[in-house]
């Protein structure tokens, strides 16, 4: 995700050890240079990215989500996205909501009143991400209690290669668009397709 982002805006990149994302953003600044694009990308602490960024990504696992968001504070009054989608892979992949009913809605729990929760980008495959050669022609539904919070959003998506954003909805609407991606995932494993997507028309 940043690969694409960091051509548009500042990106800074967290992790739990900040040598991590400091590694991860070199490789994709060589990443980047060598396909004739600037950027400005930095790593640092989770907790760093979260004080001085304006609209966090929540770009973690599932299973990861309360324990890291234990760890970090600072989330009043910003934009956050949530791209998170609880499933597991067993006999085929599965949507697992939490009690609250959704990811995103288990994030507007977890952070203050004032954080502006949105559910977006959680149907494209991570391959695609990273296939800077490649446009990405999907439709990305965004869910949100916020109005002027989902259309900066909502502009953010747009400006990504060909990505169209559409409003979904409530942030309520948000677990039907999570269970999109299991779907997705049986869909290309039981007909052989790889980084199946969305379109809206």
């Amino acid at each position: 995700m940043a690969l694409r982002l960091a051509p548009l805006y500042n990106v800074i990149v967290g992790s739990r050890e900040k040598e991590k994302a400091e590694a991860s953003c070199e490789c994709s600044i060589e990443i980047l240079r060598k396909s004739g694009r600037e950027c400005t990308l930095a790593g640092v602490s989770n907790q760093k990215a979260i004080d001085d960024a304006d609209i966090v990504i929540l770009a973690i696992p599932f299973r990861h989500l309360i324990p890291t968001m234990a760890t970090l504070h600072g989330f009043e009054d910003k934009i956050v996205i949530s791209p998170i989608n609880p499933m597991e892979k067993r006999e085929f992949f599965e949507f697992v909501p939490p009690p609250e009913g959704s990811a995103a809605l288990m994030v507007k729990r977890l952070l203050p009143e004032s954080a502006r929760i949105c559910s977006a980008f959680n149907t494209i495959a991570a391959n695609k991400w990273r296939a800077l050669d490649e446009e990405l022609v999907y439709s990305v539904p965004i869910c949100g209690d916020d109005l002027k919070a989902k259309r900066q959003v909502m502009e953010i998506v747009n400006r990504i290669s060909k990505l169209q954003a559409f409003d979904a909805g409530p942030l309520r609407v948000s677990s039907m668009v999570e269970s999109l991606t299991p779907l997705l995932l049986n869909i290309a494993r039981y007909n052989r397709m790889r980084d199946v997507g969305i379109q809206f028309r």
